[in-house]
């Protein structure tokens, strides 16, 4: 089960403007819902495999032993054409959804009394995105 939205108005989507400009009006800034967060310190794109792989670690570790709250959900199609086929014939099919990461959003948040077990959670968590990340308390 991936990370996939249920309905959209449009199946494939522009990729549109750079995302990577700071938002302040963008909600996720602050910790809301938990006490640890991973923040990110770049912009970039995180894959819904990559965000169904964190939440599964942090579910493997945590043990329910403590509120995980994800604040990123895949919204953007990605499409890509066949190998070798050529130019033109309109765009290709969708390939992957992605979410667009703002350099300090807050991407996962841990609400939990075990600091020791959600740190090392955290890091595995950040070798295994593909956006430079800290952890804030």
């Amino acid at each position: 089960m991936l990370f996939i939205p249920n309905n959209f108005k449009y199946k494939k989507q522009q990729k549109g403007k750079s995302f990577c400009r700071v938002n302040k009006k963008v909600s996720f800034f602050q910790l809301k819902y938990g006490s640890v967060g991973l923040k990110a310190l770049a912009c970039g794109r995180l894959t819904s495999r990559e965000i169904k792989t964190a939440y599964q670690l942090l579910n493997k570790k945590l043990k329910r032993r403590g509120f995980i709250k994800i604040n990123v959900y895949p919204q953007n199609s990605i499409s890509k054409k066949p190998l070798e086929i050529r130019m033109g014939k309109g765009k290709g099919s969708v390939d992957h959804w992605v979410f667009n990461v703002r350099p300090g959003m807050i991407l996962f948040e841990i609400e939990s009394e075990f600091k020791p077990v959600v740190l090392k959670a955290l890091k595995l968590v950040q070798m295994r995105i593909s956006i430079n990340t800290k952890i804030i308390f």
